[in-house]
């Protein structure tokens, strides 16, 4: 069969799919793309559409973005494309039964970790969180539980102890579209079967909660600085000075240990200022502060003076 004789329909929603949208297109017959539904953006509500669908339209695919897909009506809509292959990567939604059984070479998933390391809907920031040296991506038959289908194809990458969040996503988004093709030649020729996952091995990587952004400086520095490193570009870890609002956005671990508290501004220099953790200090060399713009700390220091000790906020 000629690649482009396979038909595949696409399930995505944000910038991570894009690339492997774009694969997929590449290489064979993607005939419909299925998003997650129009969001509301901004302080004028203005609904704005995912980055896949806005890509799925400029290449011409037509584009689904159903506000639930657990219904009847659905699975007519979509089993009318008569699909060899549905491949999701990062839609946001678990598919029922009945959609898994409709493409006739089964559903394959495209996922940013290892698996079965760090499950669920958040690895790349949870990798870079915990410190992980190691990340990849895993292709999977999808199943009904949450990435615990049979693994296909896997590639590892090294994460490097500098690498933000943002830097990494963008690594394994480019892995990734080059893993789906070779996944969905292989299925198709029929050289290619599932390996089981061990689920006493596997980890999980749940959503963010808000609590978790705030820098707690009772944490030893390695810690502090994984975490700012998780958190760029955005959410941003942030900290409060005599009621003010910090993000951090790069740092860089140093041994300066002084008998000053946790968060304890220790030094400055035209380029970056010094903060005490609960173990060795970081050295905090982009920021936001509050009403402000991300800025070099070096912009910052230029026309501020900063000192005292950063708060835990509880």
């Amino acid at each position: 069969m000629d690649n482009k004789d396979i038909k595949i329909v696409f399930m995505g929603t944000p910038e991570f799919a894009v690339p492997v949208l774009n694969a997929l297109h590449d290489n064979f017959n993607v005939i419909c793309c299925i998003t997650k539904a129009d969001t509301p953006k901004g302080r004028g509500g203005k609904m704005r559409m995912c980055k896949v669908k806005e890509r799925a339209l400029a290449l011409g695919i037509p584009v689904l973005s159903p506000e639930k897909i657990r219904t009847q009506e659905f699975y007519e809509t979509i089993g009318r494309f008569e699909a060899d292959f549905f491949v999701t990567c990062a839609y946001g939604k678990i598919l029922p039964p009945e959609i898994l059984a409709l493409p006739r070479g089964g559903t394959v998933n495209v996922h940013a970790s290892l698996l079965p390391k760090l499950r669920g809907a958040n690895p790349i920031q949870r990798a870079v969180m915990n410190g992980d040296t190691v990340s990849g991506v895993t292709t999977m038959l999808t199943d009904e539980g949450m990435d615990t289908g049979d693994m296909l194809l896997r590639e590892e990458t090294a994460i490097d102890p500098e690498m933000s969040m943002k830097e990494l996503h963008d690594l394994l988004s480019d892995i990734g579209a080059k893993l789906i093709v070779k996944t969905v030649e292989e299925l198709a020729a029929g050289t290619l079967k599932g390996i089981p996952q061990d689920g006493e091995e596997a980890t999980f990587a749940p959503k963010l909660e808000s609590s978790e952004e705030q820098i707690d400086w009772t944490r030893d520095a390695k810690k502090i600085h994984d975490l700012i490193r998780a958190l760029d570009d955005k959410p941003g870890a942030w900290t409060s000075l005599e009621g003010r609002k910090f993000k951090i956005f790069r740092s860089e671990i140093c041994d300066d240990e002084t008998d000053a508290a946790p968060g304890t501004i220790t030094g400055a220099t035209k380029k970056y200022f010094t903060v005490k953790c609960g173990k060795n200090s970081i050295k905090v060399i982009e920021l936001q502060p509050e009403n402000g713009k991300r800025m070099p700390a070096s912009a910052y220091l230029n026309g501020h003076r900063i000192e005292g000790t950063f708060e835990y906020l509880t």
